[in-house]
């Protein structure tokens, strides 16, 4: 009646055996370290650049506690633990002194980071290799960022696409203006007579629809002013901000910074937290070299030659130099932007073999480019890269037929190094916006490791107040019922360290919330095994019978706890989802552990007994006889 099969036993042991090794992970701490990985598309961090990194610390008599070269998809990193801050920052010194020798153009990045302090065996696992859980900023430290996005420049953005869009549709619909134009948050079109703006008019309508048109009167000319409407310009602004988010992503994946923080706070602002990063600058340095790409026309008009050599600018163009010094005059209409980039590769023109830029385009950005390439052979044609807010014509090749495909190249007085970044930048992804810090903070190592000890004191003792409770009320069994409560916190433990989940303070205290809950089916169980008891039935009935209808009622408080966990995750953000996260799989753990582990052990101990007379389980308070 109450013997289970092997497997069964077999399946709490594999259970138990799994959790405590990837448990154990967690409780090695972290190692100050630094990591080297490629600032460089064109230079390669593997297993030689491992080696040149621990002769160069061996020389410098630097001890590490283990050094590793990792590999993430594309990237490549090597990692070295230290046992001190000193020996950190000495070899942060001395491998960004070896590894980058020319002043100014470094070809590797060298940062301070924190890295689990787990045994090297435990890496030689591979595949199976357990990793601690995530810290967030509060227990690991790191730095905190509130960046704020320049909402009109996205507007601004849109209303020079507008504008080409306007000019590609009047054409197509034979309705001509004799301008086009952005004028501030507007596109102002001109005509030259009325009926020219009310068939045009009549077009825009049906063909624009995300612009409202109006007449306007400027000394007596004939145009038309187009102001988005109220969802379009909500619209502009969701996708800022997602495709901000989406580039910072890309941008700090690239360099190899783990686990960040990337979200949404309010309708025009981003949090980015980085943690275990301790450089400040270096963090800095990830979030301000996003490039951004938009494609002009050249004006080298006799006029426009003229306005340049005399040192001014006319309207409607705006002046850039070249990469050799040399200055430009562009059109201030943006015929393509980065939103309209697939891929960006280094590689070699074909003809002359000079480093270039290979660009993919979307579809609709290849439909541009083509029908732009066919209307303007023989004119030149920039391709400018906006980098930390200055802007800077990569090229101006001269348009020599119409380009179709969606292929583009980018090539000019550039390097392959410089190439290789371009390229790295560009692919990274454009953002949709200019945006600027407006927050930042520090949170040191030492403060998270004090938060950690605090957490993980409240929890212990907690445990240790629970465990005392039960015992000394359940005996035996509330010994059973301990171990399961010990077995839940390890199943709850390894499974985040197996998912790589994040844990914050508000995790720690769903992990304290989790032994008060686990606790509760015990008691539940406890309970109706003396009640079986109370009513004649033999141990061997009680015990079977208390965790078969002890069951139902479980499932239901667990079930209900479950579906407002849940309803926190889905529809919670930060830290009340960690919570989430935590109580969530906190409420599975404790029903296996409560239900499968210690029924197993409860038959382990007493199914093997065939004439039971007892069990220990507390007073059983039996109805006084009438």
């Amino acid at each position: 009646m109450n013997r289970y099969p092997l497997w069964k036993y077999l399946t709490v042991l594999i259970a138990v055996v799994i959790g405590l090794l990837y448990t154990l992970p967690n409780f090695y701490g972290e190692s100050p370290a630094v990591q080297v990985s490629a600032a460089k598309a064109t230079v390669k961090v593997d297993q030689v650049l491992l080696d040149t990194v621990q002769r160069t610390l061996a020389a410098a008599n630097i001890p590490t506690t283990g050094a590793y070269y990792e590999q993430n998809g594309t990237l490549g990193t090597v990692r070295a633990r230290f046992e001190n801050t000193d020996q950190q920052l000495q070899a942060r010194d001395l491998l960004d002194k070896t590894l980058n020798t020319v002043a100014g153009d470094p070809h590797y990045t060298v940062a301070l980071n924190l890295l689990p302090a787990s045994p090297s065996w435990m890496h030689s696992l591979g595949w199976f290799e357990p990793k601690p859980m995530y810290l967030g900023l509060d227990l690991r430290g790191g730095v905190y960022f509130l960046l704020q996005i320049d909402m009109q420049g996205a507007l601004t953005a849109r209303y020079d696409s507008m504008a080409a869009d306007v000019r590609t549709t009047l054409r197509d619909q034979n309705a001509p203006a004799t301008n086009v134009e952005r004028s501030g948050q507007s596109v102002l079109i001109t005509f030259a007579n009325a009926d020219a703006r009310d068939k045009a008019m009549s077009v825009l309508r049906q063909r624009v629809p995300d612009l409202q048109f109006t007449d306007a009167n400027d000394g007596g000319k004939v145009q038309l002013s187009g102001v988005l409407n109220p969802a379009s310009v909500t619209r502009v602004q969701e996708n800022a901000l997602n495709q901000n988010i989406n580039t910072l992503h890309n941008r700090i994946n690239e360099l190899g910074v783990s686990e960040p923080v990337i979200q949404q706070q309010g309708t025009d602002r981003i949090v980015v937290q980085l943690p275990g990063v301790q450089d400040v600058a270096k963090a800095k340095e990830l979030l301000g070299r996003t490039a951004t790409l938009e494609i002009r026309m050249v004006d080298d008009s006799p006029a426009a030659q003229s306005a340049l050599n005399a040192n001014t600018v006319p309207f409607g163009l705006e002046r850039y130099n070249e990469r050799d010094g040399r200055p430009v005059l562009v059109r201030r209409q943006v015929i393509l932007t980065g939103e309209n980039l697939q891929d960006a590769q280094p590689g070699r023109d074909q003809q002359t073999q000079q480093p270039a830029v290979h660009l993919t385009l979307d579809s609709k950005g290849a439909r541009i480019f083509r029908d732009v390439t066919r209307d303007n052979i023989g004119k030149r044609m920039a391709i400018l890269l906006f980098e930390n807010g200055k802007g800077e014509v990569v090229t101006a090749p001269v348009i020599r037929g119409e380009i179709a495909g969606g292929q583009v190249q980018i090539s000019g007085s550039m390097t392959a190094e410089e190439a290789a970044d371009t390229a790295l930048l560009l692919r990274a992804g454009a953002l949709a916006a200019p945006m600027s810090i407006i927050e930042e903070r520090t949170v040191g190592p030492s403060l998270g490791a004090d938060n950690i000890a605090k957490g993980f004191h409240s929890t212990l003792w907690g445990f240790v107040a629970i465990a005392v409770f039960i015992m000394l009320y359940y005996r035996l069994f509330g010994a059973f019922s301990t171990v399961g409560l010990a077995v839940n916190v390890l199943l709850l433990l390894a499974v985040l360290s197996m998912l790589q989940a994040t844990l914050t303070l508000p995790g720690i205290a769903a992990i304290a919330l989790t032994l008060g809950m686990a606790i509760d089916s015990n008691v539940l169980i406890n309970e109706r095994i003396r009640e079986e008891l109370r009513n004649g039935a033999t141990p061997q009935q009680a015990i079977h019978h208390g965790f078969e209808r002890a069951w139902g009622t479980i499932l239901d408080s667990n079930l209900t706890t479950l579906i407002v966990g849940l309803a926190l995750l889905a529809f919670g953000s930060g830290p009340i989802r960690g919570f989430a996260v935590v109580h969530c799989l906190g409420i599975v753990t404790s029903m296996f552990s409560s239900v499968v582990g210690v029924r197993a052990l409860a038959n382990l101990w007493y199914g093997r007994k065939k004439k039971l007379t007892s069990i220990s389980i507390g007073q059983v308070w039996k109805p006084e006889s009438k």
